[in-house]
């Protein structure tokens, strides 16, 4: 008789395998129902950071228009505001092509995507455009704001002044960038406006955001506006993406004698928004005007409330602006995502030629806002100088006397006469040392019809003494030149 064994053991283990295989796919079954249940349910709902706009560009009627007024993080799309306000200084004069921009130490401690020179290196202001259209780079946004203003609160001040002169009313910058800060927000009807004004103002500059590569040392690094050269009429503008604000784009079309600024703000992803922006184009630009252009965004004035600038090659002859009250900056940045980070050579750091000037950041924070001021004239028959002149270390009054000679600092101006002083006295108490033996002084002025006073330090014996000084106030905060009167 033979013996069998184990044919009721593998029996069993096949029922088993059974059971457990009718398992598994029953569990993927319901997965996969659910899966396109909440798939549906997410399609139903929407994606809530979503916004599009269309405007003709030659007419000014809005072709679509989709939560064009909610409010939105701007992410790099920020950088239009940077790029405008450059071109404005280029157009006055103060700035040119070749002057240098510093890497700051604020700017190179930026999240990529950036540049990724070092703190002291520099690179030309052409350099720095073609930086922030085509790489998008943040540090070169910061160096640039830190440039133009002192620092990048005064800037994004400035940045807010122009939005509203463009009629940007439901926009507020908090840096020049795009890293996402609590309070930086705009919509994407405000986007489309700047679009507009970046043409319509300088389309001589405009060209650069047509750029769709740029040679940087050894280094090509290609536009993130993947719409230029693949579909027709695309000429800019820009891109942005931050995990807070989604992917969101800028595009300037211009075809066939139409012409519209089309907006997506929102987006999963890059590729699913660069397909609506397709989708917009095709719909909505057949639909734009053939007839001729009107000025759909009014030029404002180059006189932002934010702290300039630039001064001019002498000393004597300073733009100062008072700045505004805005709210202070938040913290929480979210790191901006990215292509590759760039690290090639750079040019070597040629002394910058003109001085930075700004009203104290401090200060401003503390006081209302007040109008920009104009340009200081020489012109002796339109300009009055009283001086006056006071020791803060004894306490004295204010006495009258003649104009100071020497080396002296000037950290700012005025039309208020008492906040001046005020700024002064901070700035004595933060100075320590620096200042000592130095005297404080209110200049009196009246150009075109506006009076103001400039605040500055006086009585330095040297140029290395002033030029000392004025590096211990940058420290704290202040801003300054050495001048010699």
């Amino acid at each position: 008789m033979r013996t069998v064994t184990g044919s009721t053991s593998m029996q069993s283990m096949r029922t088993a395998f059974s059971i457990v295989l009718s398992i598994a796919v029953a569990l993927t079954l319901v997965l996969v129902l659910m899966g396109d249940a909440d798939a549906k349910k997410r399609k139903k709902r929407g994606n809530p950071k979503y916004a599009a706009y269309v405007i003709d560009a030659k007419t000014g009627k809005v072709l679509h228009s989709r939560n064009a007024n909610a409010r939105r993080y701007p992410a790099s799309l920020t950088k239009m505001m940077t790029v405008y306000l450059m071109f404005e200084e280029l157009k006055s004069g103060r700035l040119k092509l070749s002057d240098r921009v510093v890497m700051t130490k604020a700017g190179a401690r930026r999240v990529p995507s950036k540049l990724g020179i070092r703190a002291g290196q520099s690179i030309s202001v052409e350099q720095a455009i073609y930086s922030l259209v085509t790489k998008s780079a943040n540090d070169v946004a910061t160096a640039v704001a830190d440039k133009l203003s002192g620092n990048e609160v005064a800037f994004a001040r400035r940045m807010t002044h122009k939005a509203r002169q463009l009629g940007m009313r439901r926009t507020t910058f908090k840096n020049a960038n795009g890293l996402t800060e609590r309070g930086q927000v705009t919509t994407a009807a405000d986007m489309a406006k700047l679009g507009l004004a970046l043409r319509e103002h300088f389309p001589r500059r405009y060209k650069y955001f047509q750029t769709r590569v740029f040679k940087f040392g050894r280094k090509k690094m290609r536009n993130h506006n993947r719409l230029l050269g693949k579909v027709r009429g695309v000429d800019g503008i820009k891109t942005g993406y931050t995990s807070a604000s989604g992917f969101n784009l800028v595009s300037s079309v211009s075809t066939g004698g139409r012409r519209i600024v089309a907006v997506v703000m929102g987006g999963r992803s890059g590729r699913s928004r660069n397909a609506q922006m397709h989708k917009l184009i095709r719909t909505y630009l057949p639909k734009a005007s053939r007839g001729s252009s009107r000025r759909l965004i009014a030029r404002a004035t180059s006189s932002a409330p934010a702290a300039v600038r630039v001064a001019s090659a002498s000393p004597a002859l300073p733009r100062v602006l008072t700045t505004p009250t805005w709210p202070n900056r938040a913290n929480d940045k979210i790191a901006e995502r990215i292509g590759d980070a760039h690290a090639g050579s750079t040019p070597s750091e040629r002394e910058i030629a003109s001085i930075k000037t700004s009203v104290s950041a401090s200060l401003a924070s503390a006081t209302a806002a007040t109008p920009a001021l104009r340009a200081v004239s020489q012109d002796r028959s339109q300009t009055l100088d009283s001086f006056t002149t006071a020791s803060v270390d004894q306490k004295r009054k204010p006495v009258k006397k003649a104009a100071p000679k020497g080396w002296q600092i000037q950290i700012g101006a005025g039309r208020n006469k008492s906040k001046a002083m005020a700024m002064l006295k901070k700035a004595r108490k933060r100075g320590g040392r620096a200042l000592a033996g130095t005297q404080i002084n209110l200049s009196r002025s009246i150009a075109r019809g506006k009076q103001f006073y400039r605040a500055r330090f006086v009585g330095f014996s040297s140029k290395r003494n002033a030029k000392r000084a004025c590096r211990a106030l940058k420290r704290k905060r202040f801003d300054c030149f050495a001048i010699n009167s």
